[in-house]
């Protein structure tokens, strides 16, 4: 019992720290949120036309995005839904820097009856560490 209360600090810095790790495997998956990894996103955009949805700022989708990827920033998603109503039935790949966004973005889409949205899992990092083709805006052009 000593040991515990001379060491309460850097015991409750491990257990927060292995709750934390335990939420990033499965938080999404207890909010409902579907994930795909890149193989899985390439095969919903080329079999099942899935739209991709890009989440992040104007800036970043410029600097390189997913291929005919529909921007869409996060901070907007809830005032400008009704401009994906027509892919209420097909699937989405949501798509943000490393997955955290895409993940919030995919969990408002659910709320709003879009049943097939996926969240990218390591989002663009993920996308270009696979090394697959990413699109660059030229500067001045959106």
């Amino acid at each position: 019992m000593q040991f515990i209360t001379s060491n309460i600090l850097p015991i409750t810095l491990a257990l927060f720290s292995g709750i934390m790790l335990l939420w990033s495997f499965f938080g999404n998956r207890i909010r409902g949120i579907r994930e795909v990894d890149c193989p899985a996103a390439l095969q919903l955009v080329n079999h099942r036309n899935a739209l991709v949805l890009d989440v992040r700022e104007d800036k970043e989708y410029q600097e390189g995005h997913v291929l005919n990827a529909k921007l869409l920033p996060l901070g907007k998603l809830g005032e400008r839904i009704g401009e994906l109503e027509k892919y209420k039935e097909q699937p989405i790949v949501v798509v943000c820097r490393s997955g955290n966004r895409s993940a919030a973005a995919c969990a408002m889409l659910g709320k709003q009856g879009f049943t097939q949205a996926h969240n990218l899992a390591g989002g663009m990092l993920a996308w270009q560490k696979a090394n697959l083709p990413v699109e660059r805006m030229a500067k001045g052009k959106k």
